[in-house]
């Protein structure tokens, strides 16, 4: 048994196959992934990585195990995936997942090659798994991979306590014993036990309201926005590949911008914390929904277009359109009077929090400060934004650059 001391859960024993992997490369390279990217350039002590998270997704794993009454093989394969569910994160962890995604079309939970080959791989057979039955947990696959991967999963209680912790923002601190005693299996699926809405709610909650103050924060967006355009430049170059970044952790990935000539500058304001700053901030319902439903193809046109009347070069100016606001919490099951029920169906809490999350939603246009009126009004037309619309966002004081629509923000 190994006995590790964390910051969030204090003392977590690991043995068994979870033991075994925890020192395996694939899990290592974990300690050189940023839990939450580039959110570090807000809140300075956000630096906690993917395996101290790994960790703690392991030790409320092996919790619900004991609490559900499940052993031997099957409870195995489970602490497996548990300990295992991150090793597919590319560097930066979520920032350059779309990027890698469209070209490789792997996700970052997509971990069948990476759980047969190598030294995971002889783990997991010397423990009599099978590689594939651990990959599919890790999906979020039949009925156990609820426990890793779903609406009620270990992964996501564990984040959110970890991420407020590191933060220093309270919103996500959540009640994980509870979360974790109440657990049971009704018809397969994994759902609350009776008289447990509040402590489902709880859970979104708190995501609803760390979204906008850490995982959603302006500067942690044009950040990520600015880093994603580097690798976008750096998988062009004829060296290198979408798949070689995907594993590539934190360090490689900022080496390599250094060291390429097309992306040393972006790289250079991200290491100084000389980012651009937004020329556009725009509200969900005031943006055409054709850009709503716009391709990457579609958004790098309308850079170049943006880019081209102002006289900057392509890597200048950034588009950056959010996905559309979703809350995968309110699916979580609850049993109310012995039926087994959608949070979003008994929880009138839910209604409020899609109303909130498709108000905190913003469009974002990023450039160099000296050329955001510049770039805000010829945005603006290219997006097909209506100047006076925008009027909102200054009268409730939301931060935004408006000097180019001729609109007062004094």
């Amino acid at each position: 048994m190994t006995v590790i001391k964390d910051s969030v859960h204090d003392h977590i024993e690991i043995e068994g196959v979870a033991a075994a992997l925890l020192d395996t490369p694939a899990v290592q390279r974990l300690r050189h992934v940023k839990q939450l990217g580039t959110v570090q350039l807000v809140y300075p002590s956000a630096n906690h990585t993917r395996f101290e998270h790994s960790l703690g997704v392991y030790h409320l794993a092996s919790k619900a195990l004991d609490h559900l009454g499940i052993e031997g093989r099957q409870a195995d394969r489970i602490e497996a995936a548990a300990i295992l569910h991150d090793v597919g994160h590319g560097p930066f962890s979520h920032n350059i997942e779309r990027l890698t995604h469209r070209l490789t079309g792997k996700y970052h939970d997509d971990v069948d090659e990476l759980l047969h080959a190598g030294e995971v791989g002889e783990v997991l057979r010397d423990h009599g798994l099978d590689p594939d039955e651990v990959a599919a947990i890790v999906a979020g696959e039949g009925k156990y991979g609820q426990l890793v991967s779903g609406e009620l999963d270990v992964d996501r209680m564990d984040y959110l306590v970890r991420d407020a912790h590191h933060t220093g923002v309270p919103y996500g601190t959540i009640d994980t014993e509870r979360l974790v005693r109440e657990l049971t299996f009704v018809e397969g699926e994994l759902v609350l036990d009776e008289g447990n809405v509040q402590t489902a709610e709880s859970l979104l909650l708190a995501r609803a309201l760390m979204n906008p103050a850490v995982y959603t924060h302006h500067v942690a967006r044009i950040s990520k926005a600015m880093l994603r355009r580097a690798s976008e430049l750096l998988v062009e170059q004829p060296d290198i590949t979408a798949e070689g970044v995907r594993r590539m952790d934190d360090h490689d990935l900022l080496g390599a911008l250094r060291m390429t000539e097309d992306t040393r500058e972006l790289v250079r304001r991200y290491d100084e914390r000389d980012l651009y700053k937004r020329a556009v901030w725009a509200e969900y319902d005031d943006v055409p929904d054709r850009i709503h439903d716009a391709d990457h193809d579609a958004v790098r046109e309308m850079e170049r277009e943006i880019a081209g009347e102002v006289g900057l070069a392509d890597e200048e100016v950034i588009v950056d359109v959010p996905p559309e606001p979703s809350m995968e919490e309110s699916t979580a099951r609850v049993t109310v009077s012995g039926e087994v029920r959608h949070l979003g169906d008994q929880s009138p809490l839910v209604s409020a929090l899609r109303t909130a999350q498709r108000t905190q939603w913003r469009l974002g246009v990023y450039c160099p400060e000296a050329a955001t009126d510049h770039v805000g009004a010829v945005a603006a037309d290219v997006i097909g934004l209506d100047p006076e619309a925008l009027r909102s966002d200054v009268s409730r004081g939301l931060p935004t650059t408006l000097d180019q629509f001729g609109i007062s923000q004094g």
